[in-house]
């Protein structure tokens, strides 16, 4: 819709962008962009004031857009002689190339339009016209700050700044420079001078109270703009802004009353609900909420945000919200939101066929409906595990994306073990694996044997607190680190996101340094600890969670870092690989088969035991095989360990429900050689054989 205004504008034929602007703005008079854009064509075209009129209404619009408070510090150009080079500027560039004005004019139409070369040739001549004029800086800097030169920006337009202090396009500049560097008090200073100077300014009053709201004084911000609720000032934008403001400030009563007008003007904007719901929410209003929805209903009765809103305001699952979800299937009957929240509801109350039909129906409108679907699959799963695999199999004949057929192969894994196939169980999982092990971390290679043990340092006094923490696959460790961090632990997981810390127990260099001696075992803990200001460890307590272990680490940590403790997260090492298998692990490290993964479990579990049964290091084995699907049960075991109180976290926290403990069984035939690898690991760590 936009694309031939910008065409051409970027032409410079002025009544062709007209013409598409006021054609763009007939079919959508409240759009913010549209104005925007026939403000560039009205100043194209030479009309000052029609274009500032333009954005000042754009502005009105949404008055919380900065880019369109920077587009009208370009409109503001005051020289006497700009208002004609503005009428002429079509002809005038051709005709003679010393007009200064239209130079300078252009360049910001350039900006207006993120034609960044174009600005930048653009200011380049009018700086060879006149080098030190204040209105080249201000362009040059705004050039600047759109390319994120921020500091440069600021230089230019402050040393222009010191040179004219009364140009008002350079303090309009100055401000944003301010503004884009994060100085929001020096950019309030700036505009506000400004709206000294003009006190009727909206833009300017909006953006000063934007200035202050940033500055964490919302109520300010709120009391700057009540003049603009005055009269024809009191658009339904700015009592909704003004009406945001104060609720940020927590005074809520003022908030709703001007929340309550602008929902009013327009119940249908969802940018007018939410921030009422938030006030009566806050007031305990339940009464009128109900009330003032349920009489918006009456009017607006496909409105799906109403119909949420509404459901807000009941206990879910109640009779009330019943009898609100059937209103609304009455009103939209084969609208999917509502047949959702419908079989929501039915779930939660144990209607589970009810439920079932209203996926069903769901599934009709909606084919591959993945909720719906879900909630299919788990029913024939319940009474027909046949049937589940014969759904899950006509999905993936119908799945148009890899990433929805990788997803539902995955599940038909898991259809096929309930059904009692769990060799195409494996099967199945195994592929999945092995289509992706090029885009998967490699296993990190065990060192062998045991070599000289270095003393185990006595503790430092003070000693920080220090828990490594770590996990092999399928032991479900990132639930232990889930409840560390809603406890409050200092639990860092930078090592798993996208700026991982820089040091040794990140690399899979460090273990073979460590054995062949070309890494020295002290510098590796300095290398650790220098790394910790980083990561946001000011004071040295941290907890770690690491992407591998291996006990070659401790040449380094028994003499260097003794006041640590190493909390390994455990299950029965076959439940372990069917997990593994089934639902791949925190770290995505690559399983090219079964039996790769069993062998390299099997080595990594083999220096477990060796630690843990001749207490090489200070270490806890928090073992989740009965308490993996239970909060405070993983929150108890962690206390019991560390001698800490551990709060409890919400259950929903811990993900999907994985296998129960000693599910492996049901894989004895399809993993016979896997299990026979790993069932002597079992034991030494206090499994049964069978």
């Amino acid at each position: 819709m936009y694309e031939p205004i910008l065409d051409a504008l970027r032409r410079g034929a002025a009544p062709e962008a007209l013409t598409a602007a006021r054609e763009a703005l007939a079919a959508q008079p409240q759009d913010a962009t549209s104005h925007r854009l026939l403000a560039a064509a009205l100043r194209l075209s030479g009309d000052r004031e029609g274009a500032l009129a333009a954005i000042d209404q754009a502005i009105a619009l949404s008055p919380e857009d900065a880019n369109l408070h920077l587009d009208r510090a370009g409109l503001l150009l005051r020289e006497r002689q700009l208002d004609e080079a503005q009428a002429a500027l079509a002809r005038t560039t051709g005709l003679d190339p010393n007009q200064f004005p239209a130079y300078i004019i252009q360049g910001h139409l350039a900006l207006a339009r993120n034609d960044l070369d174009e600005a930048e040739r653009l200011a380049r001549t009018a700086s060879r016209i006149a080098p030190d004029h204040p209105h080249v800086a201000a362009l040059e800097g705004g050039l600047a700050m759109r390319r994120g030169e921020v500091d440069r920006a600021l230089a230019i337009i402050s040393d222009a700044a010191e040179r004219a202090p009364g140009d008002p396009q350079l303090r309009h500049a100055l401000g944003f420079a301010y503004l884009a560097k994060g100085h929001f008090a020096f950019a309030e200073q700036s505009f506000r001078a400004q709206l000294e100077q003009d006190p009727s300014s909206r833009p300017l009053r909006l953006l000063v109270a934007d200035l202050v709201r940033r500055q964490g004084r919302s109520g300010d911000a709120a009391d700057e703009l009540m003049p603009l609720l005055e009269g024809a000032g009191a658009t339904v934008p700015m009592q909704r802004l003004v009406g945001e403001l104060e609720l940020e400030a927590g005074r809520n009563e003022r908030a709703l009353e001007l929340l309550r007008q602008a929902f009013a003007a327009q119940p249908l904007d969802r940018r007018n609900v939410l921030p009422l719901l938030e006030a009566w929410r806050r007031l305990e209003r339940f009464d009128e909420a109900r009330a003032t929805l349920d009489a918006a209903l009456e009017e607006h009765s496909q409105s799906a945000d109403l119909w949420r809103a509404r459901l807000l305001f009941d206990v879910f699952a109640s009779e009330e919200s019943r009898k609100v979800i059937e209103r609304w299937r009455t009103a939209m009957p084969d609208f999917v939101p509502a047949l959702e929240a419908q079989a929501t509801l039915l779930d939660q109350v144990g209607e589970s066929d009810g439920a079932e039909a209203a996926a069903r129906r769901i599934a009709e409108l909606q084919p591959g409906h993945t909720q719906a679907e879900m909630r299919i699959v788990d029913g024939l799963l319940k009474r027909d595990p046949d049937a589940a695999v014969e759904r899950v199999e006509s999905l993936l004949a119908q799945a148009p994306a890899a990433e929805v057929k990788r997803a539902l192969r995955q599940l038909l894994g898991r259809c096929l073990d309930i059904a009692g196939q769990p060799e195409a169980a494996v099967a199945t999982w195994a592929e999945l694996h092995a289509e992706v092990v090029d885009q998967r971390l490699p296993l990190p290679e065990t060192s062998v044997g045991a070599p000289q043990w270095p003393d185990l340092a006595p503790l430092p006094d003070p000693a920080s607190a220090v828990l490594l923490l770590w996990g092999p696959p399928g032991s479900l460790v990132e639930r232990v680190a889930f409840t560390l961090e809603q406890a409050g632990a200092p639990l860092r997981a930078d090592r798993f996101g996208a700026q991982p810390p820089n040091d040794p127990l990140q690399r899979y260099t460090t273990v073979p340094g460590l054995i062949d001696g070309s890494l020295d075992p002290a510098y590796m803990v300095s290398l650790w600890r220098a790394a910790l200001p980083m990561r946001g460890i000011q004071n040295g307590d941290v907890f770690d969670w690491l992407l591998w272990w291996d006990n070659a680490l401790l040449l380094g940590l028994r003499p260097h870092l003794p006041e640590a403790v190493l909390m390994i997260a455990m299950r029965d090492p076959r439940d372990m690989l069917v997990d593994w298998l089934a639902f791949g692990s925190p770290v995505p490290l690559s399983l090219p088969s079964p039996e790769v993964g069993a062998r390299w479990l099997a080595a990594n579990l083999a220096q477990i035991a060796d630690l843990h049964e001749q207490d090489l290091f200070p270490h806890r084995l928090i073992k989740l095989d009965d308490i993996g699907q239970d909060a405070t049960g993983i929150a108890q075991a962690i206390a019991d360990a560390l001698q800490i109180r551990v709060a409890v976290g919400p259950s929903e926290g811990l993900g999907p429900v994985h296998f129960e403990a000693g599910h492996w069984r049901h894989f004895r035939e399809a993993l016979a050689n896997e299990f026979e690898l790993l069932t002597p690991l079992a034991q030494r760590l206090g499994y049964p054989a069978e």
